[in-house]
């Protein structure tokens, strides 16, 4: 009876978990949909599109890529912005490395599927078995779902024709911005964001278009390695 009981429980646990990641993947995945059609207004095209979320897969950094590209900036410029936001993933690596400790070639599809919700997912459960489960449910759903909306929503902005004529050109900005407001917790991160902000604001007149967002990355880690958090204090 006792085994019974045990096995039930195990059984109930791992099925919470696959609810907690299905429910995270699908929310995320449909967001994808904002960013295809972004992206082809921003000049990119269906198959470039698509192929930015098979290969960077990193929401932030796709969003930042083709808000620079879309407002006049270079390549490189776009390329180092998407580069800086996406350090964080390694950072995430690290730790769901020592934790997870994968083995042969689950170590590149990890590193691969390393994201934000993968990872709050995984590392928040009690248990090894239910982390490994929250973070692989989660990654590969979101995978699928993000890439999949990511297609669809590039062929509805491509038959859209000139999707500038509807504004969308001027919304990657403001659909990055919207990935990113949910993340922001406590002090220090909205202390960074407005830092950002003022310093993008203050540049995009007097440098070339692209190179504010990076000064704002540069500034905001500057802030973020100096800060020091009173006792008691969110982080």
């Amino acid at each position: 009876m006792a085994g019974t009981v045990g096995h039930a429980g195990v059984s109930q646990d791992r099925a919470a978990v696959i609810r907690q990641s299905v429910s995270v993947a699908v929310a995320t995945g449909l967001y994808g949909i904002s960013f295809g059609a972004l992206s082809v207004a921003s000049g990119l095209s269906v198959l470039q599109t698509c192929l930015l979320s098979l290969l960077l897969f990193s929401g932030g950094s796709q969003f930042a890529l083709i808000g620079i590209i879309g407002g006049g900036g270079t390549a490189g410029a776009a390329v180092a912005a998407a580069s800086l936001l996406g350090l964080r993933n390694a950072l995430y690596g690290l730790q769901v490395g020592l934790v997870l400790k994968p083995q042969g070639w689950r170590r590149l599809a990890m590193a691969h599927l390393t994201i934000d919700e993968s990872t709050a997912v995984g590392l928040s459960q009690s248990t090894q078995e239910a982390r490994k489960l929250g973070f692989w449910v989660t990654g590969i759903g979101v995978f699928i779902g993000w890439n999949l909306m990511t297609l669809a929503g590039a062929l509805a902005g491509n038959a859209l024709g000139d999707p500038k004529r509807y504004g969308l050109d001027a919304a990657a900005s403001a659909a990055f911005i919207a990935l990113l407001w949910p993340r922001l917790r406590g002090r220090e991160p909205i202390a960074i964001a407005v830092v950002a902000a003022v310093v993008t604001t203050v540049l995009i007149p007097v440098i070339p278009a692209g190179l504010p967002v990076l000064a704002a990355a540069l500034v905001g880690a500057v802030v973020a390695w100096f800060w020091r958090p009173t006792p008691g204090e969110p982080v």
